[in-house]
């Protein structure tokens, strides 16, 4: 048993839209395929990857130094004791030999979508759903209805209130009872407006959070916490820059209600510091760490691991990404759920194809590895890469 290539294509995931901080219009995405020698089903057993949206492919650190090591290891050293599976840990300390600690940029984008490509390939040869591997792992039950709220609202050329609405009622119509648009990319009046008019449209039918990507200084942050906290929102989203924890600290005296934050945090040292250091409330607040930016799954569960520490439930994470990767981590170790992008960033993004969401809740299929084998347009473009 062995790993016999790794494959990385960069591919575009473009769009027009903005957030307060950066524009989508040349997005990538890294596509890996982990090929290994084993056959299941006639076929051989390939595991996929890809990195979340808001950071860009990372083709020259995985050809150039992640994907390299992987090759070059002793097969042995990379496979479980048993001798009958891949070891994800294994793999992941052979990815990051000559590794100094610190430097959690790009890299850990790099690792986290080889990762993901690594776990698919061990779930796939044990036969087995990613999230019952997990769970059984720790000891869990695990649970496939998974909570998922549908991201949207982005700013857009020529896109006024009525789009917004009609954009928020359109995730409505497809089962979705929390949605989340974004702020701070247009003034304060501005935004109160385009959040009025969101609150308005969806009712009582929905529930309504908001997303400024970081852009605040702490003058603005507590400007916009004053009033946003007039509305029932289900969080006020990443207000500062994702290091600055005592912005973030300070924004708790002035915002009572639900805050979350962590999508841009890619080591279990960073998600530590957040909780010692961020005024982060473990009874309302949320965390939004997203394994495949931060070194993939091993890592997530370190993270984890300090969550517990801190005396944080692991149900107060709700993943960024959108990716079914964090879903099989929801449904196997019992986070609170997972962002969704119902129209965006596809064919990444989404569920199965057999999968619907009723009240903002999605249960997973029975599929082997992470599931990417259901959704037939991601399969397609995986497929032409590993064949």
């Amino acid at each position: 048993m062995r790993i016999v290539d790794v494959r990385e294509i960069t591919q575009p995931i473009a769009s027009p839209i903005r957030n307060a901080y950066i524009d989508f219009s040349k997005m990538t995405t890294s596509l890996v395929a982990v090929v290994t020698d084993v056959i299941r089903d006639g076929r051989r057993v390939v595991g996929y990857g890809f990195n979340s949206n808001g950071r860009y492919g990372q083709g020259g650190l995985i050809r150039e130094r992640f994907a390299a090591r992987l090759l070059e290891a002793d097969p042995k050293s990379l496979i479980n004791d048993a001798g009958d599976n891949l070891d994800p840990d294994r793999a992941w300390a052979a990815m990051m030999t000559n590794e100094k600690p610190g430097g959690h940029g790009e890299r850990s984008v790099a690792v986290g979508t080889l990762d993901m490509a690594i776990w698919d390939a061990t779930a796939k040869i044990a036969g087995k759903p990613l999230f019952r591997l997990l769970a059984e792992r720790h000891g869990l039950q695990a649970n496939p209805r998974v909570f998922v709220y549908a991201a949207g609202g982005y700013y857009y050329p020529g896109k006024d209130d009525d789009a917004l609405r009609a954009e928020m009622r359109s995730y409505l119509d497809r089962g979705y009872s929390v949605v989340k648009m974004k702020i701070g990319g247009a003034s304060l009046a501005e935004d109160r407006r385009r959040i009025e008019a969101v609150l308005s449209e969806i009712g009582g039918d929905a529930q309504l959070a908001v997303d400024a990507n970081g852009r605040f200084d702490l003058e603005t942050a507590i400007a916009y916490a004053k009033a946003l906290r007039e509305y029932p929102l289900f969080w006020y989203e990443e207000a500062g820059d994702p290091l600055d924890y005592a912005l973030q600290a300070a924004l708790a005296e002035f915002y009572p209600g639900p805050m979350a934050t962590g999508e841009n945090l890619f080591s279990h040292q960073d998600a530590r510091n957040l909780l010692r250091h961020g005024g982060m409330r473990p009874d309302r607040d949320w965390l939004q760490f997203d394994c495949a930016l931060s070194y993939g799954l091993c890592e997530y569960q370190r993270t984890l691991a300090a969550l517990k520490v801190a005396g944080w439930a692991w149900n107060r994470c709700v993943p960024h990404g959108g990716h079914q990767m964090s879903l099989n981590i929801a449904a196997g170790l019992g986070l609170g759920g997972n962002e969704s992008y119902p129209d965006l960033f596809q064919p990444y993004g989404g569920f199965p194809d057999t999968v619907r969401v009723e009240n903002s809740f999605i249960t997973m299929p029975d599929l082997p590895g992470i599931g990417f084998e259901g959704k037939s347009d991601l399969i397609k473009v995986m497929r032409e890469l590993a064949e």
